[in-house]
């Protein structure tokens, strides 16, 4: 197994690493460390949770000269979550490097900040498309000295609509940049933007294999009407979880169960895509830290959380999509630990839970109550082709 050490980086670098607490590098990282260091272009496919960020992030600030205070890497990404989650990491990797600025920009906030923040200077800048777009019409960020791109979740951005956008802001890139792009599935539309915009692509691919694979368990439960809410609370009481994340569809869902649990004496708090993004930022804080043990998040809201540590996951309304039952349920089982998951369905919901476990191949184990009221492995499970 390669280690950081054998890649010729930098001191400060190194340091910083060491202080995040990373001692062995994920398979990605092997793979797409070393070829960006070279210079190559990439088209990565690998899961979610496998360290991407630090495969991008490592050879970025290896590779830029923190003595020019001029946009030279570019990150985009589908979501303002993700956006803030990759600048702060990039901020623990240049810890060491204090002249080196990651500015990122995205909707939801003040674009005057945005523009304070970039007329200080930034070598990195890590964006939305859509915000990107604005600050370039706006003329409030020079991209003549960028000489690395990054689409991250490359799939789910242009899946979410952003493909004319992106291709904007690529043409206005330096022709002499090198572009990589890390996805989860390689798209019809990622493979365009390859074609378009890449040259002497190295194709990388991290399989999830069984070792890689999260490892986490995953239950279902029937419960409907009040009962869910009754049923909820004793799961939580029973396990007594460090952390939780309960996934509703809608926005009022959210807030309302958010509300329930706290009555119960849950320290409970909502996440939703109507809330400014300076809550949002303070609620994922405290959620990182101990201020919060349960999050009652939507889809949207949840997209590119990663939180290490949540021990559970509930599907307390059966999700929309299938796709996002596996981001769900990816929330927990992160950084090689054990997680659990539990979905709650009716018998009208049976067809769409159908779907949800041929699609994803999982394996669901069904939990019933016995007589004495104990949550118990169901002994004839629901026949679910």
């Amino acid at each position: 197994m390669a280690h950081y050490q054998d890649f010729n980086l930098s001191d400060e670098l190194l340091r910083a690493i060491e202080r995040m607490g990373f001692t062995e590098m994920t398979e990605i990282q092997e793979k797409a460390i070393p070829v960006m260091l070279e210079g190559h272009e990439i088209i990565a496919k690998a899961p979610t949770g496998t360290g991407k960020t630090c495969a991008f992030g490592i050879p970025i600030i290896q590779r830029l000269d923190p003595s020019l205070l001029k946009v030279q890497a570019v990150i985009l990404c589908p979501t303002r979550e993700l956006c803030t989650q990759i600048c702060d990491e990039l901020r623990e990797l240049s810890h060491f490097i204090p002249e080196l600025k990651t500015v990122a920009v995205y909707g939801g906030q003040p674009i005057d900040r945005q523009i304070r923040a970039l007329g200080r200077g930034a070598q990195i800048v890590v964006a939305t498309p859509g915000r990107m777009l604005d600050h370039m019409k706006r003329r409030t960020i020079d991209l003549r000295q960028t000489k690395i791109a990054v689409l991250d979740e490359a799939d789910e951005m242009l899946d979410m609509g952003f493909y004319k956008d992106v291709c904007k802001i690529l043409d206005r890139l330096p022709k002499e940049r090198q572009m990589v792009m890390f996805s989860a599935t390689i798209s019809r539309e990622v493979m365009d933007i390859g074609w378009l915009y890449q040259r002497d692509t190295v194709e990388l691919t991290v399989e999830p294999v069984k070792d890689s694979e999260p490892k986490i368990t995953q239950y279902m439960l029937e419960s409907t009407g009040r009962q869910k809410l009754a049923d909820l609370i004793y799961i939580l009481q029973l396990y007594d979880y460090h952390k939780s994340m309960i996934f509703c569809n809608t926005k009022y869902a959210t807030e309302s169960l958010a509300r329930q649990l706290r009555e119960h004496g849950f320290n409970a708090e909502w996440l939703n895509g109507d809330m400014r993004q300076s809550e949002r930022n303070k609620i994922m804080a405290a959620f990182k830290g101990e201020g919060i043990d349960i999050l009652v998040a939507t889809d949207v809201a949840a997209r590119g959380i990663d939180v290490t540590d949540v021990d559970a996951v509930f599907n307390y309304e059966i999700p929309l999509e299938n796709e996002y039952y596996t981001h769900r349920i990816g929330r927990t089982g992160r950084a090689k630990k054990e997680g659990t998951s539990y979905i709650f369905y009716s018998q009208d919901d049976l067809k769409r839970l159908r779907n949800i476990i041929r699609y994803t191949r999982s394996r669901v184990v069904e939990l019933e109550f016995n007589e004495e009221g104990e949550l118990v492995e169901k002994t004839q499970p629901e026949v679910l082709p």
